[in-house]
């Protein structure tokens, strides 16, 4: 007879959300392969996971954990938001969020960490919460910054418990000034991010390919305008301006305010402190961003 590991088995669970007797038998059927033993249990309707794995997944919830010079942020998808609100969810994510301070964004490591309390890895935790509550769920992405000195700002849009909501964004400010005057407009600058959504901090840190993409565009607008190459090269160039303007931070209008440049809004901040003040990166993460939905499903939002 062939010998059926008990680490064989959790890792039969962590994929199918099976119980144990039935991933021990369907091993045993299967010679101990746990690929044809997956198919085994679902041939049979006991792989509780397997039968969810292909529906879409785009509501849920984004977990924030923050300790002063770092933070993290997680999406965990769900198929709808009636789950999301579901007092298990939550506290998994919660939980998951705290966790992926320590995975520092490697989504691979944080999959593998142990899930407190249980005996599992967070997979199989979100394995036998598939299974329990009868939905598709994946933990989608992390993110993670930190700074050696200074502070990460956090903040969460659309909030719906402690520590979660549909947006989260971090901004890291690197400087010598007290926290106590970094936590405000850190929360402020995490306030514009979320709704501005800027691609990058400044213009050396927008994407070339990005970059090149818009000046092919605009070139061929220019060239339009049947005017002479010396012509279109400065139309271009004014009109990348505009560009920048959109998508780079600290060239953007200040949503707080509505007026001044947020590169002048750091500016007075830390002409107030009487320390400099710079942003060093920022994340935002939006729930379901990217995420297919069937056509069915997108022409009824």
């Amino acid at each position: 007879m062939v010998d059926i590991s008990a680490g064989l088995v959790k890792a039969l669970r962590e994929k199918t959300g099976a119980g144990m007797m039935d991933c021990k038998r369907a091993l045993a059927e299967s010679g101990a392969d746990i690929e044809a033993a997956v198919d085994w249990l679902r041939k049979k309707g006991l792989s509780a996971a397997a039968k969810k794995s292909g529906r879409v997944a785009s509501e849920g919830l984004i977990g924030l954990a923050s300790e002063g010079r770092r933070a993290a942020l997680v999406e965990v998808n769900s198929e709808t938001d009636f789950v999301a609100r579901n007092d298990h969810f939550q506290a998994f994510v919660r939980t998951v969020a705290t966790l992926a301070l320590d995975a520092e964004g490697n989504l691979e490591t944080l999959l593998a960490m142990a899930y407190p309390g249980s005996g599992e890895t967070v997979q199989g935790q979100l394995t036998n919460l598939i299974a329990t509550i009868g939905e598709n769920m994946n933990l989608r992405r992390t993110a993670y910054l930190a700074v050696d000195e200074g502070l990460v700002a956090s903040y969460l849009h659309n909030v719906q418990a402690d520590g979660l909501g549909r947006i989260g964004v971090l901004v890291a400010l690197t400087s010598s000034a007290p926290s106590e005057v970094l936590e405000p407009i850190g929360r402020k600058l995490a306030m514009h991010v979320a709704a501005a959504n800027p691609a990058a901090v400044s213009r050396d840190q927008v994407d070339p390919a990005k970059l090149e993409r818009e000046r092919d565009i605009l070139s061929e607008q220019a060239r339009a305008s049947g005017k002479p190459e010396a012509i279109i090269a400065k139309m271009v160039e004014g009109r990348l301006s505009k560009f920048y303007e959109d998508v780079c931070l600290l060239e953007q209008t200040y949503v707080i305010d509505g007026e001044s440049k947020v590169g002048a809004v750091i500016e007075a901040a830390a002409k107030t402190a009487g320390q400099p003040i710079a942003v060093s990166g920022f994340v935002r993460l939006s729930l379901g961003e990217g995420v297919e939905k069937p056509a069915a499903e997108t022409a009824a939002a």
